[in-house]
């Protein structure tokens, strides 16, 4: 953490200067004080930013970000404010730490893992995937023009069958 403190405390200005509006999404609690403190100060420098939004998970597990949106869910269930009849996907969605932002059309993973490590479970059903070899620190254009090959070539289905698709289109 204390690298990650570093390169928030050297980038948030030049992100600022570019007009990059920098939000964090995770159980903040689960940070130390001074750190949390960090985070807040940037996103506040940031908030007014029009241009990129930059969005940075820390402390964040796809199970967790379900976990509370249920618990948000229940709470206005208890409350009142809902009915059993009113939970559904858009209910549940609405509360997750990226309810408000479009979900990934294509994950890019690196290092050679083919997995998703609980990384944004619920946003990523209907994902493409691509994966590669190469570590972070290594990629580069090569390697994002593959993905975006690969991406090019995938029919999106959004869960429907490939006869499915061509017969709406």
């Amino acid at each position: 953490m204390r690298l990650f403190v570093e390169a928030l405390q050297r980038e948030v200005d030049e992100l600022h200067r570019n007009n990059v509006r920098l939000e964090f999404i995770g159980a903040r609690e689960q940070l130390q004080p001074g750190l949390i403190d960090k985070i807040a100060a940037a996103e506040k420098q940031t908030s007014g930013n029009t241009g990129l939004r930059l969005i940075i998970a820390v402390a964040y597990g796809g199970r967790w970000d379900i976990v509370q949106a249920v618990r948000q869910v229940a709470g206005r269930l208890a409350a009142g404010e809902i009915t059993v009849a009113d939970i559904d996907d858009a209910a549940i969605a609405s509360q997750l730490q990226l309810g408000e932002v479009p979900d990934p059309d294509l994950l890019i993973r690196t290092g050679g893992e083919q997995r998703i490590s609980n990384f944004l479970l619920w946003n990523l059903a209907y994902a493409e995937l691509w994966f590669c070899d190469t570590l972070w620190p290594d990629f580069g254009e090569k390697e994002f023009d593959e993905a975006l090959e690969y991406y090019a070539r995938r029919q999106r289905r959004y869960g429907h069958t490939g006869e499915q698709v061509e017969a709406v289109s």
